[in-house]
């Protein structure tokens, strides 16, 4: 998911560094607190490990302009159930900046609606998970539709922030209606993908279950709460 260039032009961009700052500032309230639940060197091993796939999701797998937008497998609840919220926040933060320091400079413009697009429903979806996994399911156990509404949660809300980038950018006229709509359907599919890989990469997590207490996946990934 990156804003296209020029839909946010001038002094309205400066909306994007303060939505940007404080995201940014929540996820380094949430590192703070997993080094403190499971020490420096877990979560810098997560962050790494997520760094890495998140990279890989930008990079290696298809992706295409549609729109106001361009249509990414960013698999959000995935890092969130292999990592938790904080390395995968950070995970989407560095993967992001190194694509646009070293293949896509072009981006770097729309980097604080791009983290802002990509983190805020990170954190919905990380609430959403207390209210519908219970403390008793480790995540390696969750169903298809609790994957489902966590997928839902998550790319629903990358469909919202980029519908408001695009109306704050550039109004609400017909052409730009089209443009968001053309995106909105587009990234939604994602939706149909999502759970299903969520659920097999946590069937291949079981067979892993040396990583428990490892500190390179998630604790609740194998234990319950």
């Amino acid at each position: 998911m990156h804003i296209e260039p020029g839909v946010v032009n001038g002094a309205k961009i400066i909306l994007s560094y303060a939505t940007a700052a404080g995201v940014m500032t929540y996820a380094a309230k949430t590192a703070f607190d997993t080094v403190k639940q499971d020490g420096v060197i877990s979560l810098i091993v997560r962050s790494i490990l997520s760094t890495i796939v998140v990279f890989g999701f930008f990079e290696v797998l298809p992706h295409h302009p549609v729109g106001v937008s361009e249509v990414h497998l960013i698999m959000g609840s995935t890092l969130f159930l292999l990592f938790g919220m904080a390395p995968a926040a950070i995970g989407l933060t560095l993967g992001l900046l190194i694509q646009g320091l070293f293949f896509a400079p072009f981006d770097l413009p729309q980097f604080g609606m791009n983290i802002t697009t990509l983190l805020a429903p990170m954190f919905a979806m990380s609430y959403l998970a207390k209210l519908v996994i219970p403390q008793k399911t480790a995540y390696k156990d969750i169903s298809y539709l609790q994957a489902l509404k966590l997928s839902t949660t998550y790319q629903g809300g990358i469909v919202v922030w980029v519908a408001f980038w695009a109306f704050y950018g550039q109004g609400f006229g017909a052409e730009n209606l089209t443009h968001i709509a053309t995106f909105g359907a587009a990234y939604m599919m994602v939706i149909i993908i999502e759970p299903v890989a969520d659920l097999a990469i946590l069937a291949i997590a079981k067979t892993f279950y040396g990583l428990k207490g490892s500190g390179f996946v998630e604790k609740r990934l194998y234990s319950p709460a």
